[in-house]
Parts: structure tokens; C-alpha cells; sequence
């Protein structure tokens, strides 16, 4: 029977075949916090085992496992763990690391390259790995979605989405744009810098997420992008899961 991974974010539902150590053709529909459920639900696929990250509130993971659970023999959720495969996480309580950052860099890893990992959805994290696979830390910070949608709840006038990227805006809709994809770019960018003076040496640059797209031609042309970077590294937590501890 075939395995699958599924990933719950804050904002998207994923789900992919496992296919030997990466993530298959993937599927994902964008959910609230009470859609994730009816007509949809039913065409989820069932198999042997079902391998799941979730970063989102804990009823809604509970509502999803609850489904897996009737539709696959075995279900293993990830978790965070100090030392999986060849990474190690800095964080002194891994449980307070994310999974999906974890996961994140589980893939990363595969580069053994010194790589600095920008996920950009609901929030954007930053994380700087090095080539041998250690978690050096990272930032947490608002997502440019993220802002837009907190400022037009506090300026209803401000539109939550529209606009186009320019150094310098002369409509409203674009100096929005501007100054919420800036300040990712600049704190990518800062991260980078910083990152390269910790390492002494060059750092490459990878994004994943849905909002990772947008930010890609502001970024210098190296920077790489890799969609399914916490699937991907689900599927290499599953693979490794006989051997992990927890």
C-alpha cells in the first residue's frame, strides 16, 4: 500500500506521495481554520502509512489526524527532534523550533553546502545551516502577506493585496507592495551578510513557500527556490524514522 506525506500550515493543506526519499507530484488547497473538512476531504487518498507536520492550531490538527487515522493503517506525525540524521538543531528546547523549519533544513542538509533557508508564508523564518549540519538559529517575522493584512486591519483604506515592487512608489498600492516585500528582502539580505561573516565563507541562498515567488526577482540571481523543501524533508524524516529516537 502506498505511503504518503501530508503537511498543515497555518494557510495551506499539502499532501504528496512518498516517493522513495523525496515528496511525489503534491496537491494543496488553501484552508481556514473551519474548512478542513466536507467534499474535499473525501477525495484525500488512503495507503499504508501517512506521515504528518503540522504547525497549525492544535484542534485543527487533532480534526485532521482524526481522518487519517480512519483512512491509513498508520499515521507518524514529526516532530522536532535536537539531533535527526545529519542536523543538528541549536535551539536548547527543540520542542520550541517549528517543525516545518526543521523539516526545512532536514532537506537543505542534502546540499552540504552552508545554506541560509527563507520560508515565506504566514510568517517568514530564516535559518542559517552550515555544510556539516548545524542549525546556527534564525529569525521570525512577519511574511510581506502577512503585514498587508494586518495594516488593512488597522487602516481598512489600505488595500490587503495589489500592487508591483518599485524602489520608489507614486501610488499607494505599489508603495505597499514595496515597502512590505522590501522589508523581506532586506532582512533576507541582512540575514545573508550576517550569515557569510559568521561562516567566513560564501552562503548559498534558498527559498520555499507560497510567498516565496514574488520576492525571487528582487533577490540577487542565485538565490534558489525549492517548493516543496518541507515535504521533501518529510519524506526524509519518514525514511530515517527507524532510526530516530521520540
Amino acid at each position: 500500500m502506498s505511503d504518503w506525506l501530508f503537511d498543515l500550515g497555518n494557510s495551506r493543506f499539502k499532501y504528496a506521495p512518498l516517493l522513495g526519499d523525496r515528496a511525489g507530484d503534491v496537491q494543496a488547497w488553501t484552508h481556514g481554520a473551519e474548512d478542513l473538512r466536507g467534499d474535499a476531504l473525501r477525495t484525500l487518498p488512503q495507503g499504508g502509512t501517512a506521515y504528518v507536520a503540522s504547525v497549525a492550531a492544535a484542534g485543527l490538527t487533532a480534526t485532521m489526524l482524526e481522518i487519517l487515522r480512519m483512512r491509513f493503517q498508520h499515521v507518524h506525525v514529526a516532530r522536532t527532534e535536537a539531533a535527526f540524521a545529519d542536523v543538528r538543531i541549536a535551539y536548547a528546547t527543540p520542542a520550541r523550533f517549528g517543525v516545518d523549519r526543521f523539516l526545512a533544513l532536514l532537506a537543505a542538509a542534502r546540499t552540504q553546502r552552508h545554506v541560509l533557508v527563507a520560508g515565506v508564508g504566514t510568517a517568514l523564518t530564516i535559518d542559517l545551516l552550515d555544510a556539516h549540519g548545524q542549525h546556527h538559529g534564525g529569525r521570525i517575522a512577519a511574511s510581506p502577506t502577512t503585514m498587508r493584512e494586518a495594516l488593512h486591519a488597522r487602516a481598512a483604506q489600505l488595500p490587503a493585496s495589489g500592487g508591483h515592487y518599485r524602489e520608489f512608489a507614486d501610488d499607494t498600492d505599489d508603495a505597499l507592495a514595496s515597502g512590505c516585500d522590501g522589508a523581506a528582502i532586506a532582512l533576507i539580505e541582512r540575514s545573508r551578510e550576517q550569515a557569510q561573516q559568521r561562516l567566513q565563507a560564501p552562503v548559498d541562498l534558498l527559498l520555499h513557500g507560497g510567498g516565496a515567488p514574488a520576492l525571487l526577482p528582487q533577490l540577487p540571481a542565485d538565490a534558489g527556490h525549492q517548493p516543496l523543501l518541507v515535504l521533501d524533508g518529510l519524506a526524509r524524516w519518514a525514511v530515517h524514522l527507524p532510526s530516530a529516537t521520540g
